[in-house]
């Protein structure tokens, strides 16, 4: 069962994207700093299937679902820039070099690019720096379950030092190594968020350390803003403070989300952009250089007032255009059933639970309590790990348990883990029997304290696993990213992503699994 928060939190990130690359207002990387959310939620749901799986498979697993709507995007922009002159530019960011080519298929770099095409190949150092925190994941993860929060605060003292020696490495490995001591720091309190360790620090601590954060990354940008103002973007030290700042805060609480499936239509198109957060994070910007010409085309390129209104509805009628067109592919990735416009949960990824055992009322309670779980109830996260249904249930009373599945299989996603599902186990009483996650085996019982034999029951299927299909953050295991355009409307950053610090000038938002 999917964690409609997280779901939440990922869907506000990716609309924040696209609003910021198409209007280019430096106050959306203040209030919302989408950049950092993604990666934190990649994080914990890559932490959760670290914890089920060997790191071998969850890595593959992770660019199974973020690779092939790149190919796909490769397939159809390469040719376009060679047809557009690329092959021919004498002084581009990016000169055409066939083996460069190979980092569309692997992009350990940022995949390249013609100047004519800069909005089709700029968003993609998001997809290089989450292949990055992927790779290094397993080490990452290891070393977090060591000590703790010092590894949360690497990151950041790695800026310091950056900062204070003025180290650097050549144009390519210098951008992924400023990515990483940015949005390390949030990738990796996802570690804490999937653990629990978030969530049984005391809410002083948290607020006290998000405000000294807070604080100092508006300090260092009032000294050091850019050419837009105060665009976090634009400064990776300030970027990097204010965001972790803010993934404490809004991973530490979750509020009660039973209203969002009370209201149908924000529901489903959290759900949508959710499943396709990669292809609308690889296409929106592509959509927002066409809309324009769309306009022109349309006779509505002179609107008034209404301007920003029919820019953004046209925006989101294209990239809902490419959703339709592309978005298979992320189905396909993630080895779903391919569904046009996937406006409703998958329904494999959630479990249908099976009617205990005990008779009708027993029934009842089940119905109701799983009910409530499902519909958000739970404000406040446990302050112990939580564990999935499908990992094991035992019981006393004669209730039985439920054993692991033959696979193995019931993480959560990611490109998005256990962030993106509802890890909340669901007791279940029946008089002095108990139902609740047993890690260890069945809980011991006496036989003589029983009211009847001891049986098993199935009382729910393991849910699919659930990876952020979309910049999973592209959980792009579901995520998305952001960047800065070069229209005058939408500035591009100095230096471009090729010079490290550029990848966080522009993006600002999220990636797609998003």
């Amino acid at each position: 069962m999917r964690n409609r928060y997280l779901d939440l939190l990922r869907a506000v990130a990716i609309v924040r994207v696209v609003v910021y690359h198409l209007f280019g207002w430096p106050w959306l990387s203040i209030v919302l700093p989408a950049m950092g959310i993604m990666f934190a939620l990649a994080g914990s749901l890559t932490a959760a299937s670290l914890d089920k799986r060997g790191a071998g498979n969850v890595v593959v697993s992770r660019l199974r679902r973020l690779l092939p709507p790149l190919w796909l995007l490769g397939l159809i922009a390469v040719p376009v820039m060679l047809a557009l002159g690329w092959a021919h530019e004498s002084d581009g960011t990016h000169p055409f070099s066939p083996e460069k080519l190979v980092l569309w298929v692997v992009p350990i770099a940022d995949p390249p690019g013609s100047d004519k095409g800069v909005d089709i190949w700029d968003p993609l150092w998001y997809v290089r720096a989450y292949l990055w925190f992927v790779l290094l994941s397993p080490v990452l993860y290891a070393a977090y379950k060591k000590v703790g929060w010092v590894v949360v605060a690497a990151p950041i003292v790695a800026i310091a030092v950056l900062d204070k020696t003025g180290f650097s490495l050549p144009d390519a490995a210098d951008a992924a190594m400023w990515d990483f001591v940015t949005f390390g720091a949030c990738w990796i309190v996802g570690f804490a968020h999937h653990d629990g360790r978030l969530a049984r620090t005391r809410p002083a601590a948290v607020l006290g350390a998000a405000a000294v954060l807070g604080a100092a990354a508006l300090y260092w940008l009032r000294g050091h803003a850019g050419e837009d103002g105060y665009d976090l973007n634009d400064v990776a030290e300030s970027q990097a403070l204010w965001s972790l700042a803010f993934v404490l805060l809004v991973l530490r609480w979750q509020p009660p989300m039973g209203w969002l499936g009370r209201i149908r239509p924000l529901d489903r198109t959290v759900s949508l952009l959710n499943a396709r957060a990669v292809t609308v994070y690889l296409w929106h910007n592509i959509a927002i250089d066409a809309v324009w010409p769309v306009l022109t085309v349309l006779a509505l390129d002179d609107v008034g007032h209404l301007t920003d209104p029919v820019e953004l509805a046209t925006a989101l009628a294209i990239t809902g255009g490419a959703v339709l067109a592309f978005g298979w592919v992320e189905d396909l990735a993630a080895r779903r059933r391919p569904r046009l416009l996937p406006l409703t949960a998958d329904s494999s990824a959630s479990p249908v639970a099976a009617r205990p055992a005990g008779g009708a009322a027993a029934t009842r309670r089940h119905d109701n309590e799983a009910g409530s779980a499902a519909a958000g109830r739970l404000s406040d996260p446990a302050p112990v790990e939580a564990r999935p249904a499908a990992e094991g249930w035992a019981a006393a009373g004669g209730l039985g348990r439920q054993e692991r599945p033959e696979n193995g299989r019931h993480d959560g996603f990611e490109i998005g883990g256990p962030a993106n599902r509802a890890a909340e186990s669901v007791p279940v009483s029946r008089g002095p029997a108990t139902f609740g996650p047993a890690p260890h085996g069945p809980i011991p019982w006496n036989a003589a304290t029983m009211p009847q034999p001891q049986q098993r029951t199935d009382i729910g299927t393991p849910p699919a696993e659930y990876e952020w299909d979309g910049p999973q953050g592209l959980d792009l295991d579901r995520g998305s990213a952001s960047h800065d355009p070069h229209w005058p409307a939408r500035r591009r950053d100095p230096g471009g992503p090729s010079t490290g610090r550029s990848s966080v000038p522009w993006f600002g938002g999220e990636s797609g699994e998003s």
